[in-house]
This record gives structure tokens, sequence and C-alpha cells, in this order.
């Protein structure tokens, strides 16, 4: 059964809609892990759209679970992660002009920087993975590159319905098979809600699931401590009996 990830951007969002210091993506995140949150995930944007360098700084001070950074492949991120020491960085694709990560990385294209920063990852002692889509390609390249995991993008399942969808989860089924063949630990993640999120959390060799946006606007409505809770009865009745 995955443990549960709860992403605290949108937190950072709502509060940077006024330049205000609430809503604090810090207190969420305790209210988060005190509902029972395995971990927190955060991602620190190149242009600071929603969390800040301080909201960083702070989680690392006083997440008692895991801390997960996700990061663009730039220099300036890779020297604030090193500086940081999250428990884990994923490797996300990143463009100023997308809403929200828009699909996995292109682990070919940047094959060559990430085979000089996997291992300085490794050294500092963080773990690493890789934002792919399921397909065999990024996830052969990414074992060749021995990361520790890599996060299958669920974006094409989210949005789809019926037997578009039934395809969708098929090919997610698929690559965390092959993933595990290839001696790579899996994660998933991107626009899971309480509706869809079952079959994710059903699926072989899945250990984590980064959920975000949805808790937080359904948190609107009945608090944050009570959407998490919701979610982990989601995830939990993927156990088997």
């Amino acid at each position: 059964m995955p443990r549960l990830h709860v992403n605290i951007d949108h937190v950072a969002t709502l509060r940077q809609a006024r330049r205000s210091d609430q809503p604090d993506p810090v207190l969420a995140a305790g209210i988060s892990e005190l509902a029972g949150a395995n971990g927190i995930t955060v991602h620190l944007r190149e242009d600071r759209r929603h969390i800040q360098d301080r909201d960083v700084k702070l989680l690392r001070q006083t997440v008692k679970s895991l801390m997960n950074l996700e990061m663009a492949l730039t220099d300036e991120m890779i020297a604030i992660a090193l500086k940081l020491q999250p428990d884990q960085v994923c490797i996300v694709p990143e463009s100023r002009e997308e809403l929200t990560t828009e699909g996995g990385l292109d682990v070919s294209h940047h094959y060559k920087r990430l085979e000089k920063a996997v291992p300085v990852f490794r050294k500092a002692g963080i773990e690493v993975s890789l934002f792919v889509d399921p397909l065999p390609e990024p996830l052969e390249d990414a074992a060749r590159l021995g990361v520790d995991f890599v996060e299958l993008h669920t974006g094409a399942y989210s949005n789809t319905r019926g037997r578009a969808r039934d395809a969708e989860l098929l090919r997610l089924e698929t690559a965390a098979n092959y993933a595990h063949e290839l001696g790579l630990r899996v994660n998933a993640g991107h626009g899971l809600d309480y509706e869809n999120v079952l079959p994710i959390a059903q699926l072989p060799y899945v250990e984590e699931l980064n959920i975000g946006y949805a808790i937080i606007c359904r948190s609107i409505y009945i608090g944050l401590d009570q959407a998490v809770r919701e979610m982990q009865d989601r995830i939990l009745a993927a156990a088997p009996d």
C-alpha cells in the first residue's frame, strides 16, 4: 500500500495571490503530518510562483516525516538542494508558460547533465527520483543513471475517462512492473484526486503517491486535517483484505 505525500504548493499559491504571510505552507505541512501524511512534497520553481526559498528552509527544519523537493535540473536548484539536504529530490521538467507540470522529464535529452548530477546527490545522501512518463525509454535511461526512484506521471490517466482511462491505467501498470524489473523503486503522482486514486494505489510496486491540488481544494470545505485523513482512507482501501 503506497504512502501519502502531501504536496503543499497550492497553499503557497493562495498566499502569493496577496503577497502576504497567510496561509502558511509550513503550518499546512505540520497539520498534514498530524493528520497522517507520510511525507511532504514541495516544488521550488525557478519563477517562485508559489513556494519560496524561506519556505523550504523552514520546512527542512520542521518536517518530521520525509521532505521531497521537486526541482528543475538547473545549477541554481542543484545548489539549493545540496545546501538544503531534503530526504529526496524529484527532478521534473519546468516551463515558465505552463500552469502545472505538463509531462514527464525528457531523460534522454538531459542524460549527460543527469550523469553528473545524480552521483552528487547520492554522495550527499539524498535520494533521487525522476518524474517520467510511463514509457520504456525513460525507465531504461533512469535505470542506467542509477537513480533510486521514478515517479510515474499520472496526468494522462487523471485527465481521461472510460476506456481511455483504462488504457492509461494499463500503461501505468506495465511501467510499474518494468521499472521494478529494472531495479527502480516506483512512485506516482499528478492530477490524482479522491475519485481516481484507488486504482493507482492498487498498482504493483508503487511506494508513494504525491497528491496536492485535490487535497487543498477539499480542505477549503472541510479543513486540511480532515481532507488529508479522507485521502489516506482512499489509499488504505487499496490494501488487500
